[in-house]
């Protein structure tokens, strides 16, 4: 059988969609279900079952799964054994960061570095999600969070401080608003449901008890914008809220909360000199950034 059937076949059992799996894949949804139909016509055996909430595996499926993952586990390794011994300060590092962070902050160091070293191709990654270290889908990740799996190697490189904004005109229309009170009468931009659980989220969430929730977004870029637009008063990180034409810092009488970055890199490929020195250059830049404070 052929090993990328088997490899799409995993995807879409991981997931549950054909959609997620091609994107994880960089293939398209309908060469997806392809490779999923010619797979079970070479093996006779029907292996997903579609469902109302996504695809699920038969029980033929479930019988190969286990040791498809150690297959897919094996591959992976000897991947990043090879790229690990690269010695060759050129070819691609893909680094995978959300959206606000890679546009506003990442960017104008890795133009840097590119002029530096201009055989090194980088690839910024950007999604809700970060792609997967340890599934080769990034070599270098960034995130708000620590990482949890014993095989990477990862780094705080930088403090982000948020603050409170607001525009001229919602100001104008109605006043400023007293975070000791409340904030009733005043309407917020938020976090979606599913990333309420943030820190600075939380803390916008205990100061506006009394405030209505004008709108609600897992994207800080949107939630900076509607905010320029009067929409309501938003926490953002504050490298994103004093760069975003149409915004005003309201001062509070607590600190807004300051979220601490790690990146994070697999330790196969971590001396793989070109990963090696767009990490450094990437720690460094954020260091001497002047809208990043207390950079470790």
């Amino acid at each position: 059988m052929d090993w990328d059937d088997l490899r799409v076949f995993l995807a879409v059992a991981k997931s549950g969609s054909l959609t997620r799996a091609a994107r994880d894949l960089a293939l398209s949804q309908p060469t997806v279900g392809r490779r999923i139909a010619a797979l079970e016509k070479r093996t006779g055996a029907r292996l997903l079952d579609r469902t109302p909430t996504g695809y699920v595996t038969t029980a033929a499926g479930a019988a190969i799964l286990a040791g498809l993952e150690r297959m897919e586990g094996e591959a992976l390794a000897v991947e990043r054994m090879i790229i690990g011994h690269d010695a060759g300060l050129s070819g691609p590092v893909r680094v995978t960061a959300i959206e606000w962070f890679a546009a506003r902050v990442l960017a104008p160091i890795f133009a840097d570095f590119t002029l530096e070293h201009p055989e090194v191709t980088i690839e910024l990654l950007t999604d809700v999600r970060l792609f997967s270290l340890t599934r080769r889908e990034a070599d270098i990740a960034l995130s708000f969070n620590r990482f949890d799996q014993g095989d990477i190697f990862q780094r705080k490189v930088a403090d982000v401080p948020h603050a409170l904004f607001a525009s001229p005109d919602y100001i104008a229309r109605r006043g400023t608003p007293d975070c000791r009170t409340g904030m009733g009468g005043h309407a917020i931009i938020q976090m979606d449901e599913q990333h309420g659980g943030q820190v600075d989220a939380e803390w916008l969430a205990g100061i506006a008890v009394d405030a209505h929730v004008a709108l609600r977004s897992n994207s800080r870029e949107a939630q900076a914008r509607a905010c320029a637009a009067g929409a309501g008063v938003a926490v953002l990180p504050r490298c994103l809220g004093e760069k975003t034409p149409g915004l005003v810092e309201i001062v509070t009488h607590s600190l807004p909360p300051t979220r601490t970055v790690w990146l994070g890199v697999h330790r196969d490929v971590r001396q793989t000199p070109r990963v090696r020195a767009l990490v450094e250059a990437t720690a460094e830049g954020l260091k001497t950034s002047g809208y990043l404070a207390d950079a470790a």
